[in-house]
C-alpha cells in the first residue's frame, strides 16, 4: 500500500471518528453509514485523481463534484436529471430538505429523530469536513492543520449536546487525529529514508541525514496537535451550552435528562383552542370505552405547559425517549394515597391530526402503534417525525388517584428542585396578581386551602363569567385585565390560577386536553372538539400533580377539591353530582394499586427502608463510578507516557551497576531532548565536542561530557578498562547544564514530550517485526 493511499484511508477514518461525536444528537444513528459510504466515494475520487496525476485544484473540484452528485442521488434522485445530475428540481428539493431540517432542528432538541432534513444536514456536514481533511492532509500533505476541521466538528457536536458528546467520543476523535499524524509521519519517512545519519542498528528504524530543518514540519505538527487537543478540552468550559467539557459530568438543570430518543421543543397547543371552542358544529375527535364506573374525572391530557413568561404559558424543551413498557411511577405520589387502575381503549378520528396523544393522567401503561416518544417530566406521548393521532387506536392503563383533603392539607414541602422550577414568575408580572392572590387566600392555613380558595373564587365567589368570545389581550397586563373584567374562558382561568398559585409558592403548571366527553347509548364515550379544555395542575407532596377546576360552568370539580373546602356549599351550580368518591368500595389499597409489572421494575415509589438503602449507594453505581474514574485517569495519563518512560529509562541507565556505555547513551538522549540531534556516525570524542558546542555547555557540565566520553573510549578500546566512579553524577551535571541554558519552552518540552521517547515506538516496531517473522506462514494445500 502506497503512502498516499494509507494517508487517504487515515483521513477518511479520522473524519468518521470525529463524526462519531454527532451520533448522540440523532436517534437512530443509521445516517453514519450513509455518510461513511459517500465519504468513501469522495475520498476514493481524490485518490484516483492524485494517481493520474491531476493538478491540486482539479482534484479538489472532482471530489466536490462527486460529493454533490452523491448527495443528489441519495436525497433527490427522483428530481435529478437522468437520476443523478443535480438539475433545477433537484436543487429545489435539496433546498427544501435543508429548510425542513432547519425547522426540525428548531422543533427538536437532543437527541432528535432521524428526519430526512436532519439526515441531509448531518451527511452533507460530514462530507464537507471530510473534504477539508482530505485536501489538507493528502492533497497538500499538511496533516497537522487538518486537525482544525476535525476539532470544529467535535466542538459543534459537544456544544449541541450540552456535554453529551461524552468522553468516549473525544477519545475516538483524538485517536483518529493521531492516526492521521502517524500516517503522515510514516509517509514522510518512506520518502526521505533514515532519520539520522550513520550506521543503522538492528531493530531500529533509520533516520534522516541533515540539519534540524528537517524536523520543522514535525515540530509544527506537534504544536498544532497540542493546541487542537487543548482547545477541545478548554472550549467546552467557556462556551454557552457546554456543560463541563470533556471531564464534566454532563448534568443539566431542570428539563435536562439523559434519556435517548429526541426532545420536543416548546410548541404552544393553545393557538387553536379558542377557535375549537367557537366551532359552530361539534365534531368527534375520538371515542373510547373505559372500565371506570364514573368517568367524570377522566380528563384526557395532551400536554403540560410549565414555562410562564408573564404573557403566556409554554411547554419546556425536554428530553423524550422510547415509550417504556410501564411508565415510571408518578412524581410525588405516595403509596399511602388511594389509587385504582382504569383501562381505556381509544380510537382517534381520521380528521383529528395532533402531535400529542390524549391520555388520562397519570398513565401507567400505553399500548400504541407508531413512532411515539415519551416525555417523562410531563408524562406526555409525542409523535416522532410525521406521526400524529390521525386514526390511531391505542389502550391506556391509568391511575385514578384519590387523595383526601386531609392528605393534601398535611402535604409536606415540594422538593427544592421542583419548587425552584415550578414557582418561577417573571419580574414583569403586575403586582396586583400577587396581592389579589394574598387577599383571596387570607386566613388559609396551608397550600391546600389556598388552592381551594383560589379555585372557588374563580368558579363561584369572585363573580367571574364564562365567555368564549372574551379577549384579554396580550402582554404583561393580560392577567390584570382578566381579573378586572372577570370574563373569559378556560385559558384565562387556568392561566390566572396557575400564575397566582406560583406567587404563593405553590408549584403549578397548566394542562391542555379534553374533558371526559359524552356517554353514548352503546357504552362508549364520544369526545368532541368543543370538549377542548385547559386546567391548572398544582403539586402536593404525596399526591403529586393534582388537577383543579377554576372555570365556571365547565369541567368537573374533583372530590378532594370540595371535600375540605374552607367555604360551605357546592363550587358551582353546573357541577355534576358524580365525583371520584363514587368509586366502588372495593378499590385496591395503596400496596395493591401498584401493578405487579411496575412493582417488579421498582417504579412504585420508595418506602423508608428502600430509601435508606438507596441513600447508602448501590454496588452498580460504585462500579460505574469507578469505571468512569479509571477511564478518565487513563485518558489523562496518555500525555504523560513519554515522561514516565523517560524517567524509568534514566533511572536504569544511571543505576550504580550501570557502565559507561549506558551513561553515555543517557547523555546522548538528554542532548536530544534539549534539541541536539544525535549523530551515531561520529566518535565519542567528536560527539562530546558537538554536544558541548550545540548545547552551549560551560564549566562542570562541559567537563562532565568529556569525562564520560573518555570513559566510553576506554571501555571500547582499552585492553583492560579501568572502573570510573561518579559517571551517574556526571550525567546529572550535563542534564543540569542543558536545563540552565535552555528557555522555559524547551525545558517543558524536554520534560513532558522528550524527543528521545521515539525509541519507545522504535522498540515496539522492532518487537512487532520480530513477532511477525516468527509466525509460521500457512502454505496452501495441493
Amino acid at each position: 500500500m502506497s503512502g498516499r493511499t494509507r494517508l487517504t484511508l487515515a483521513a477518511w477514518a479520522a473524519s468518521l471518528m470525529a463524526a462519531g461525536a454527532l451520533l448522540p444528537l440523532v436517534k437512530p444513528a443509521t445516517w453514519i453509514f450513509t455518510a461513511a459510504l459517500l465519504l468513501a466515494l469522495q475520498s476514493g475520487t481524490g485518490m484516483l485523481c492524485r494517481r493520474v496525476p491531476l493538478a491540486r485544484p482539479l482534484t479538489v473540484a472532482a471530489q466536490l463534484l462527486v460529493g454533490v452528485v452523491a448527495l443528489t442521488v441519495v436525497f433527490a434522485r427522483e428530481q435529478a436529471l437522468l437520476g443523478f445530475l443535480p438539475g433545477p428540481l433537484a436543487v429545489q428539493r435539496v433546498a427544501e430538505l435543508f429548510r425542513l431540517g432547519a425547522q426540525d432542528v428548531s422543533t427538536y432538541a437532543i437527541p432528535a429523530p432521524d428526519t430526512e432534513g436532519i439526515r441531509l444536514m448531518l451527511v452533507s456536514g460530514v462530507l464537507a469536513i471530510g473534504l477539508l481533511v482530505d485536501v489538507l492532509a493528502v492533497t497538500f500533505r499538511r496533516a497537522a492543520p487538518a486537525g482544525l476541521p476535525l476539532l470544529a466538528l467535535y466542538s459543534v457536536a459537544a456544544g449541541l449536546s450540552g456535554g453529551g458528546a461524552g468522553r468516549l467520543w473525544f477519545v475516538l476523535a483524538a485517536t483518529g487525529y493521531l492516526l492521521l499524524l502517524l500516517a503522515e509521519g510514516r509517509d514522510r519517512l518512506s520518502a526521505w529514508g533514515r532519520v539520522f545519519g550513520g550506521s543503522q542498528r538492528s531493530g531500529r528504524p533509520g533516520s534522516l541525514v541533515g540539519s534540524g530543518s528537517s524536523f520543522a514540519p514535525v515540530r509544527t505538527g506537534r504544536r498544532i496537535g497540542a493546541v487542537a487537543m487543548g482547545t477541545a478540552l478548554v472550549v467546552p468550559l467557556v462556551l454557552p451550552g457546554f456543560s463541563g467539557g470533556l471531564l464534566g459530568d454532563g448534568g443539566g438543570g431542570p428539563g435536562q435528562g439523559t434519556g435517548g430518543g429526541g426532545t420536543i421543543a416548546a410548541v404552544n397547543p393553545l393557538v387553536s383552542l379558542q377557535d375549537n371552542l367557537r366551532q359552530p358544529e361539534d365534531f368527534e375527535v375520538l371515542r373510547y370505552r373505559t372500565n371506570a364506573l364514573d368517568n367524570s374525572g377522566l380528563y384526557l391530557r395532551l400536554v403540560a405547559l410549565d414555562q410562564f413568561d408573564g404573557t403566556s404559558w409554554k411547554s419546556s424543551v425536554r428530553p423524550i425517549e422510547a415509550v417504556p413498557k410501564s411508565l415510571p411511577w408518578p412524581d410525588g405520589l405516595a403509596q399511602s394515597v388511594r389509587t385504582s387502575e382504569v383501562t381505556s381503549n381509544f380510537v382517534a378520528s381520521e380528521g383529528y391530526d395532533q402531535k400529542w396523544l390524549p391520555m388520562p393522567f397519570p398513565a401507567a401503561r400505553v399500548d400504541v402503534e407508531g413512532r411515539w416518544r415519551f416525555e417523562p417530566a410531563g408524562r406526555m406521548l409525542v409523535g416522532d417525525d410525521k406521526q400524529s393521532t390521525k386514526g390511531v387506536r391505542y389502550q391506556v392503563t391509568s391511575l385514578d388517584v384519590q387523595p383526601t383533603g386531609e392528605q393534601l392539607a398535611q402535604a409536606g414541602p415540594a422538593p427544592d428542585r421542583l419548587r425552584e422550577e415550578y414557582t418561577k414568575v417573571p419580574g414583569s408580572l403586575p403586582d396586583d396578581v400577587k396581592s389579589t392572590a394574598l387577599e383571596v387566600t387570607e386566613g388559609a392555613r396551608n397550600d391546600y386551602e389556598r388552592a381551594v380558595r383560589l379555585q372557588d373564587w374563580f368558579a363561584e365567589d369572585g363573580g367571574f363569567r364564562y365567555d368564549v368570545d372574551a379577549t384579554s389581550g396580550t402582554g404583561a397586563e393580560a392577567i390584570s385585565r382578566f381579573l378586572r373584567d372577570k370574563k373569559g374562558f378556560c385559558i384565562h382561568f387556568s392561566f390566572s390560577m396557575a400564575a397566582m398559585a406560583r406567587t404563593l409558592g405553590i408549584p403549578a403548571r397548566v394542562a391542555v386536553g379534553f374533558m371526559p366527553g359524552t356517554n353514548q347509548s352503546d357504552g362508549s364515550v364520544s369526545v368532541g372538539i368543543r370538549d377542548a379544555h385547559a386546567w391548572p395542575e398544582l403539586y402536593f407532596e404525596g399526591a403529586g400533580w393534582t388537577r383543579f377546576e377554576p372555570t365556571p360552568s365547565r369541567g368537573f370539580t374533583p372530590s378532594y377539591a370540595r371535600e375540605a373546602a374552607p367555604t360551605a356549599g357546592p363550587t358551582g351550580p353546573a357541577q355534576p353530582s358524580q365525583s371520584a368518591s363514587a368509586q366502588p368500595s372495593a378499590a385496591p389499597s395503596a400496596s395493591e394499586s401498584c401493578p405487579p409489572e411496575m412493582r417488579r421494575l421498582r417504579e412504585c415509589g420508595q418506602d423508608p427502608a428502600a430509601a435508606a438503602d438507596a441513600s447508602s449507594g448501590g454496588g452498580t453505581d460504585v462500579l460505574k463510578a469507578a469505571g468512569w474514574s479509571l477511564a478518565a485517569l487513563l485518558v489523562l495519563a496518555l500525555p504523560l507516557v513519554p515522561l514516565l518512560w523517560r524517567t524509568r529509562v534514566r533511572a536504569r541507565r544511571l543505576a550504580p551497576a550501570a557502565g559507561p556505555l549506558a551513561v553515555w547513551r543517557e547523555i546522548g538522549d538528554t542532548a536530544w531532548d534539549y534539541g541536539v540531534e544525535p549523530d551515531e556516525a561520529q566518535t565519542p570524542r567528536r560527539t562530546a565536542e558537538r554536544i558541548v558546542r550545540a548545547g552551549e555547555l560551560r564549566g562542570e557540565a562541559a567537563e562532565a561530557v568529556h569525562r564520560v566520553a573518555g570513559a566510553v573510549e576506554e571501555a571500547l578500546y582499552a585492553p583492560s578498562p579501568r572502573a570510573v566512579a561518579g559517571l551517574g553524577r556526571d550525567a546529572e551535571r550535563v542534564r543540569a547544564g542543558f536545563h540552565a541554558a535552555a528557555s522555559r519552552g524547551v525545558r517543558l518540552r524536554a520534560l513532558l514530550a522528550p524527543r528521545s521517547a521515539v525509541r519507545l515506538r522504535w522498540a515496539a516496531s522492532a518487537h512487532w517485526t520480530t513477532l511477525k517473522s516468527r509466525t509460521p506462514t500457512l502454505k496452501p494445500l495441493r
